[in-house]
């Protein structure tokens, strides 16, 4: 068969992010003409379950009628004007959500910040590089560190501007980039499924459920403060994704770890930058971000992917009073925020996320059902050696490949075992990608119990194919 002329077009002219081009050239990549609900249809007229939200954007599913009602409303007002010296409607009343949506009446513990000013940017990365530079000049400021510096986990990953990049530590990605870097520190993640202070012996359940520790990670981070602090500084901020680390491996934190965690950098005078582009709107939380699961509200709250449902790029970096105050003065005092981009609070892109946070308000119950219907099909996988470990928060689940569940020994990156079982998955109609060695199924909160049960027949099917039967 000959390939789809745009497929032909596209590898003829395109070069794709985190992408091995040498292999995409080989092949005809599928070309996606259009969606509806938890539903992809390529060129070709094969039919697909998202089973990643398109790279974990897609909230409410493709197609959505009040998100494309509330896009088409807004194209016969004005698509995009300035936000440099100028205000527009749905970017004010989406700040006005946005604010109210971080602070809840109840369920976090005492003491802790209120979010009251939102800036806008493009995608996640953007709104980590907002945070950062925030949190460096306002600890430089009010002097609470003489030379601020920043803390994340290793194998953080939370984007590729430089910023994001310095506070990364998956040498993969970040590596090639090291002499155009500043300096950050790293503290163990509580990766229980390979936390060498995990004595648990393997067992066919979610190794949180298992651990035998004394949460040994949480003293690494409080040593890391108090050895920072005997320097004669301390840490502007301590940089994490809530809940679930998403490219370091969809690695899913002990209940307690981020309470106890913030209360240690809060503790030493450091801020906390939640970065939720992932987790947050509901996407890897029983409320609507995953700090609050934990009582924790950051002193940032950085938002994306889910933002406009998936529909548009757009982000957000949400912060407290002190923080705004410490950049105002007299215009000769230069006290000024000096960042920003050209399609800063985008007509467009603030009325698809209104649309969405509308629809996030009533999604609840869908939630709910979603991540029930994924534990409960999970569970056929577990009769497979090769699912070392499977692991849940909200509506995110990830299943870990390693040879054999009784060892836990990996399959080397170049192996590309999460790669050709995606493959698999695909010839099956689902799509997905991997993170190394874990499939992540993450689909929009509509997706029916039936097409859940249709991804893990396809995933336990895809699995036996091309790991246990080829052993």
């Amino acid at each position: 068969m000959k390939k789809h002329p745009l497929a032909r077009l596209d590898q003829r002219h395109l070069w794709h992010p985190f992408t091995q081009m040498r292999d995409w050239l080989k092949g005809e990549p599928l070309v996606i003409e259009r969606g509806k609900g938890a539903l992809l249809w390529d060129a070709r007229g094969r039919e697909y379950i998202d089973a990643n939200s398109s790279i974990w954007t897609n909230l409410h599913g493709h197609n959505h009628p009040s998100i494309n009602a509330a896009i088409r409303t807004q194209l016969t007002k004005v698509a995009h004007t300035s936000a440099l010296g100028l205000a527009n409607e749905p970017a004010a009343q989406l700040g006005q959500a946005l604010v109210k949506l971080a602070n809840p009446r109840t369920g976090l513990a005492k003491r802790q910040p209120r979010l009251a000013k939102v800036f806008y940017s493009d995608d996640g990365s953007t709104a980590v590089e907002v945070a950062l530079k925030l949190a460096y000049e306002f600890a430089r400021r009010t002097g609470r560190a003489r030379k601020p510096r920043f803390l994340s986990l290793d194998g953080a990953y939370h984007g590729d501007t430089v910023g994001a990049v310095s506070a990364g530590h998956i040498d993969l990605f970040h590596k090639a980039y090291s002499g155009m870097l500043f300096k950050t520190d790293k503290v163990m993640s509580p990766y229980c499924y390979r936390c060498p202070f995990n004595k648990a012996k393997p067992e066919r359940g979610d190794a949180r459920d298992s651990r035998n520790c004394q949460f040994e990670c949480i003293d690494k981070v409080e040593q890391r403060f108090a050895s920072r602090k005997q320097r004669g500084s301390n840490y502007a901020a301590m940089l994490l994704e809530p809940g679930l680390q998403g490219p370091a491996g969809m690695i899913a934190q002990p209940e307690g770890w981020l309470r106890r965690v913030a209360e240690i950098a809060r503790g030493h005078g450091a801020q906390l930058i939640a970065d939720e582009v992932m987790t947050g709107l509901g996407r890897a939380a029983n409320r609507f971000f995953a700090s609050h699961d934990e009582g924790v509200q950051p002193d940032y709250l950085c938002l994306a992917k889910g933002l406009t449902g998936g529909y548009l790029p757009m982000a957000a970096t949400l912060t407290t009073q002190e923080v705004f105050d410490a950049f105002l003065g007299d215009y000769a005092e230069f006290k000024t925020f000096f960042h920003g981009h050209s399609y800063t609070g985008n007509q467009l892109g603030s009325a698809a996320s209104l649309a969405s946070i509308g629809l996030l308000k009533t999604a609840a119950p869908h939630r709910k059902k979603l991540a029930a219907n994924l534990r409960a099909e999970a569970r056929r996988l577990w009769c497979l050696p090769q699912v070392g470990d499977i692991r849940q928060a909200g509506c995110v689940l990830a299943v870990e490949l390693v040879r054999d569940w009784r060892t836990r020994e990996p399959f080397a990156l170049a192996e590309q075992a999460g790669i050709r079982v995606c493959d698999g998955l695909a010839k099956r109609g689902v799509l997905t990608r991997p993170v190394g060695n874990v499939i992540v199924v993450m689909p929009p909160f509509c997706t029916t119990q039936r097409q859940v049960k249709k991804i893990f027949a396809a995933l336990h099917d895809a699995i036996d194919e091309t790991l246990t039967q080829n052993r």
